[in-house]
């Protein structure tokens, strides 16, 4: 749709307040815990995962006021949710009690054959094969799972604030990067992927190694910080559900439900229909169930929803930025715009560039994954990760800059894989 210049400066206003407010949201909630009169206003702005649908829901009402709420309507009609939707399903489904089980029983087994203490062995896993099983069950599922599991396991076990932060910085980067072994499972691979013709091959010989090795070197990084920090109190601890036995069987539908909604995750009316079904099964044998998260679920779908629906009139000021950056500078561009807009929207805006070259398509997809770890908009799966794991934190919120220096020194290792080679070519 094209909308007066004035509504795009207007888009870009709320969507530039909206990014310094999710910055602010640790200062509202310390405000609700210092200034308990109006607690009920500052935890209301202190919901990061509500700030994108407040700023959109007020853009909905200008252009309604200023040009007619049919065209705030159509302009509504015309986003694409089907991304908030799945995160929404997804979350729900792979949090549940079977799901978690058996992730559980993988994780510990590959554990198990790692030749150091139990405790240290679980953690370095969930921080390493936990994000790259994104590039599988798509990362919004590894990311709810490895949060849950790192929140359950680690998080509540008396870790500092500090290294509490280098955890989820650590997560956030992982898990933009873990998902860049296919084609189909990292937003901004998977925006691209199809105009550019790119295969299973050429996206793991591209970015796959080079992902798995960031990944393991910053897990093995962040678990040599925290190793004193790790309990030692219980060594089988991680390894042992006290929520009684769990069925195989429930296990195996469990898991065909989370493979149907991760199938069809393009198709908004099949994974809706699949999650109906899978909310009758869990009512069916609640006995082997855990409260779903469905309030968590809902937030960050309205959070990715608001994102959308502001991120979709950034692109008069976007595409001509990256359209004039090549090489390096695109690189490191496309990494610094991704912390503060989302990459799928980053790698999609610059597939609309004409005549572009292989290394422009490598440089801008290379920075949008490397950037992924920086904020909780810059990629998809964010939102989820913050959401289960805020309450682990002072005062049950997580600092946008806390989040953000903690990320800096993975997403360092990420620049030096993904780029580093061409440092070099550079200054030799």
């Amino acid at each position: 749709m094209n909308f007066p210049h004035f509504i795009e400066v207007t888009a870009a206003t709320l969507f530039a307040i909206a990014v310094i407010h999710t910055f602010s949201t640790k200062f509202f909630e310390h405000l609700a815990h210092t200034r308990p009169s109006h607690a009920g206003l500052w935890h209301l702005l202190g919901e990061v995962e509500g700030v994108f649908g407040v700023w959109a829901a007020i853009l909905l009402v200008f252009i309604s006021v200023t040009i007619g709420v049919k065209e705030a309507v159509d302009y509504l009609d015309s986003r694409n949710f089907t991304e908030p939707a799945f995160v929404f399903v997804i979350m729900v489904v792979a949090a549940s009690r079977p799901i978690l089980r058996a992730a559980e029983i993988v994780m510990g087994g590959i554990a198990r054959l790692l030749p150091m203490r139990r405790s240290t062995a679980y953690f370095f896993v969930l921080l390493s094969i936990g994000p790259l099983l994104g590039s599988f069950i798509t990362e919004p599922a590894a990311m709810t799972l490895t949060a849950i599991m790192l929140r359950d396991h680690f998080l509540s076990r008396g870790i500092t604030e500090r290294m509490k932060y280098a955890i989820i910085g650590t997560l956030f980067v992982n898990v933009s990067v873990g998902g860049a072994l296919t084609p189909y499972a990292a937003p901004p691979i998977l925006m691209v992927a199809a105009t550019w013709n790119w295969d299973f091959m050429h996206v793991f010989s591209a970015f796959g190694v080079r992902s798995m090795a960031i990944v393991f070197v910053n897990a093995a990084a962040v678990t040599w910080l925290i190793r004193k920090q790790l309990s030692t109190s219980d060594e089988s601890a991680e390894f042992r559900s006290d929520e009684g036995p769990m069925p195989l069987g429930v296990i195996a539908i469990h898991l065909l439900f989370l493979a149907g909604v991760v199938y069809f995750n393009h198709h908004m009316a099949v994974f809706l229909g699949l999650f109906l079904f899978f909310l009758g099964y869990t009512q069916a044998y609640k006995r082997y169930q855990r409260p779903l998260i469905l309030r968590e679920g809902l937030m960050v779908g309205f959070f990715l929803a608001g994102l959308v629906a502001l991120g979709g009139m950034q692109r008069w000021w976007l595409q001509p930025v990256l359209s004039g950056l090549d090489g390096t500078v695109l690189f490191l561009g496309a990494t610094a715009l991704t912390a503060i807009t989302d990459n799928a929207a980053l790698t999609y805006l610059g597939s609309l560039v004409q005549g572009i070259t292989d290394e422009f398509k490598y440089a801008l997809v290379a920075g949008a994954i490397t950037g992924g770890g920086l904020t909780v908009i810059a990629n998809a799966p964010n939102p989820a990760g913050y959401s289960i794991l805020r309450a682990r934190f002072n005062e049950d919120s997580i600092s946008a800059l806390g989040l953000f220096l903690a990320a800096v020194p993975p997403t360092i290792v990420a620049i030096a894989a993904f780029w580093g080679d061409r440092f070099i070519r550079a200054l030799f």
